[in-house]
């Protein structure tokens, strides 16, 4: 420890009595010399001696006063020994106690001059500690640390992080956490002493950080472990391989099918194992998907028949699911043996009608009770492809959230300066979430469609304002394939649901672009009596004719030599979404002529439109704009953080509203508030918004993320001037949406 010399008022109290005594000697001598000088001019030797008793008394009242002032002087000596000794000893332990702190610690003087610190503080700055002396100001030390030191803050944004470092000192409010040059993480609290000076204690969170991460890699292995759960409660066989056939992904259900042994992973660890496993005779039925449109094989084990179907991934890879259809096509058998029967028992009886009337009576009962058995069995069967729809759009909905989670934490990720080998690796990761997304959407369209959750809401819409967001959406995706994509401008009004036609647009518009190599994708709309049709044509590869029907299949898609297009449900959402708006999807195609699908809605008379021209208000810029992102999952909290503070704002999280509002209380006042709709407890992102805004005495901008995509919820959100995101977030979607001014 260093410290300045200190005014010791022991020591000036003995120089005063000293200076005192001085002084008594020196009147005492003079007083001497006087009486031993005088002499009486007129001889007068009583005056002498009366002089002379004068003077003793005199001298007798000051040698007292000098023997106290003495006695008083020892006194004070003894006393100024014994509190120097305390002195001392107090320091000694001050120094011994500040030495044996773990924490660095140090103290500025009201004038904000450093005057002690110990070596833990000195070792946090190794490059300047043989530098670091007392009497230097903070701002001076500060300076020395963002100039020499090297530590994170200042060698991203020197400037910002001295500016933002001095703020912090002066406040002295409390903590905050800086990383040092050695990756080692630093909690500062620094608190005002009642003379107005400042002491610093820097403690080493290095452990805490890690333990953080720890904690984070747990909870992904606990979704991993969620995700093989799901796939394990699936009746179907499920197998993933990559782009190298080596195995990734499996469930117990596909080891039952297949009679795998115990070590699956050995079995069937690449693509060469599995077709080993069921034979050279069997291979082809689980041979490699080389293509789009690999149609469904049926695969022999034992007294079972297995229904396979491949689809190749985005990446390179296959997934396969097999499923046990031996009872179905037995079902299928009887109730085909059963009608032949019933055929031939009624053309058996029907020549002799009138000698056997009562038996065809009895026969026509026994039909009428098969075509009842018939129809139970269609209806169980109907339900229980209702129960399965319904069990795959929960599963889909509950796997938003990881994938959102995940999907936030990749973004984060790929916003940071990364070697080239690891910014490979997340563009892949980003890749295959992209493909999982898109896949658990479509499934997710379509389980709700079969399972009636949507329903039609017709209004009255001008094709051109559909048509122009058309065209805003595909003109990049146009541009990066170099293809001419031409989208007329059309005055024609239409009935229908908005929402499903522009989903329909959307799925044929994506196709187009998706199967044409060169030339021109083009959207006509014209008037055809009480009808208008819209036309979606590309000069992309064609289409069989024997394969119209067919490719409105789920999972069914074309051979194209190698190449993969999609997931094959595009197509499958179109037709159902045309079937809810009471229309029909037509085809023109040949191979090597291009496609032309068109669909037929009722046309409308025109309506007035008014438009209105608002100015864009500048917005700050990033780095000055604060955002308040409220969800129950830490994950999403977290990623949320990573992410927004990688593009340069402020943020703060909260997992409910009294979180926020305590934010709001200890200063961080938001810009922008980013809420998840389902909060806990029954809290909704909504109600906790307009707690805020009550609370901010202003209608603060949010954005509401949810997995809910009615139209009920958007348009409610709508009239309260919230912008609404779907899950998962696309942080594309939502950094576009943060740019430009919302509700």
């Amino acid at each position: 420890m260093s410290a300045q010399p200190a005014y010791d008022p022991a020591a000036a109290r003995i120089a005063e009595l000293e200076a005192a005594l001085a002084k008594a000697e020196r009147i005492n001598r003079v007083l001497m010399d006087r009486v031993e000088r005088s002499t009486d001019l007129q001889g007068n030797a009583f005056s002498l001696f009366e002089t002379a008793i004068t003077l003793e008394g005199k001298i007798r009242d000051r040698t007292a006063d000098l023997e106290r002032a003495l006695t008083e002087l020892a006194a004070s000596n003894a006393a100024l020994a014994v509190a120097k000794e305390q002195a001392d000893g107090a320091e000694r332990r001050l120094r011994d106690a500040i030495d044996s702190i773990n924490e660095g610690f140090a103290i500025f003087d009201a004038d904000d001059r450093l005057v002690v610190y110990n070596a833990t503080y000195l070792s946090l700055w190794p490059r300047i500690a043989d530098r670091i002396r007392p009497g230097l100001t903070f701002a001076e030390l500060a300076r020395m640390i963002s100039e020499a030191d090297g530590s994170l803050g200042p060698r991203v944004a020197p400037d910002r992080w001295m500016s933002e470092r001095l703020a912090q000192h002066g406040v002295a409010g409390g903590g905050h956490v800086h990383v040092l040059a050695d990756g080692r993480w630093v909690q500062i609290n620094e608190l005002r002493t009642s003379e107005g000076g400042i002491v610093g204690v820097y403690t080493d969170i290095t452990d805490v950080k890690a333990e953080d991460a720890q904690e984070m890699a747990r909870q992904l292995a606990e979704r991993g472990a969620l995700l093989q759960a799901t796939l394990d409660a699936m009746p179907q066989g499920v197998c993933v391989y990559d782009e190298s056939r080596r195995l990734i992904a499996w469930n117990q259900p596909l080891a039952r099918l297949l009679a795998l042994p115990a070590e699956v992973d050995k079995a069937i660890g690449d693509h060469d194992g599995l077709l080993a496993h069921v034979g050279p005779e069997r291979a082809a039925a689980v041979g490699w998907a080389s293509g789009d449109g690999v149609p469904e094989t049926r695969l022999p084990i034992a007294d079972r028949l297995l229904e396979v179907r491949r689809a190749k991934l985005p990446g390179g890879g296959m997934v396969m699911s097999i499923a046990d259809v031996t009872e179905r096509l037995r079902a299928a058998e009887a109730l085909r043996e059963t009608a032949e029967t019933l055929e031939r028992r009624v053309a058996e009886r029907t020549a002799d009608i009138a000698s056997v009337n009562l038996k065809l009576q009895r026969e026509a009962a026994e039909r009428l009770a098969a075509e009842q058995a018939m129809r139970e069995a269609k209806t169980a069967a109907e339900e229980a492809n209702l129960s399965k729809t319904r069990f795959l759009a929960a599963a889909s909905h509950d796997l938003l959230q990881p994938l959102n989670a995940a999907r936030l934490f990749v973004s984060a990720i790929a916003d940071r300066r990364l070697a080239a080998p690891t910014r490979a690796l997340v563009r892949q990761t980003g890749s295959a979430l992209d493909s999982v997304e898109d896949l658990l959407e479509a499934l997710l369209e379509i389980s709700k469609l079969d399972a009636g959750a949507i329903v039609p809401q017709p209004t009255d819409f001008a094709l051109s304002e559909l048509l122009g967001s058309m065209k805003a959406e595909f003109a990049p995706m146009a541009r990066e394939r170099g293809l001419q994509l031409r989208i007329q401008t059309s005055p024609l009004w239409v009935r229908s649901d908005m929402r499903l036609t522009r989903r329909i647009l959307q799925n044929l518009i994506s196709n187009a672009l998706r199967y044409t190599e060169t030339g021109s994708v083009e959207v006509r709309c014209s008037r055809r009596g009480e009808q208008v049709k819209i036309e979606i044509a590309d000069t992309g590869i064609g289409i069989a004719r024997e394969h119209h029907a067919a490719i409105f299949e789920e999972f069914h898609r074309l051979e194209d030599g190698g190449r993969t297009r999609g997931m094959g449900l595009g197509l499958a959402i179109v037709q159902r979404a045309a079937r809810m708006l009471d229309t029909r999807i037509k085809l023109r195609s040949a191979p090597g002529e291009g496609s032309t699908f068109s669909i037929c809605l009722p046309a409308t008379p025109p309506r007035d439109t008014v438009a209105t021209l608002t100015g864009t208000p500048r917005r700050r810029s990033v780095s000055e704009q604060s955002v308040l992102v409220i969800d129950n999952e830490a994950s999403i909290l977290e990623g949320m953080a990573a992410m927004l503070g990688g593009w340069g704002y402020r943020v703060a999280g909260a997992r409910d509203g009294a979180e926020a509002l305590a934010a709001i209380e200890s200063g961080f006042v938001p810009d922008i508030v980013i809420a998840d709709y389902h909060l806990d407890c029954g809290e909704t992102g909504d109600d906790t918004v307009r707690l805020l805004r009550r609370r901010l005495g202003a209608a603060v901008p949010a954005i509401v993320i949810t997995a809910d995509r009615t139209p009920e919820l958007r348009d409610r959100l709508a009239t309260e001037k919230l912008d609404c995101l779907n899950k998962p977030v696309k942080p594309a979607q939502l950094r576009a949406l943060l740019g430009r001014p919302m509700h």
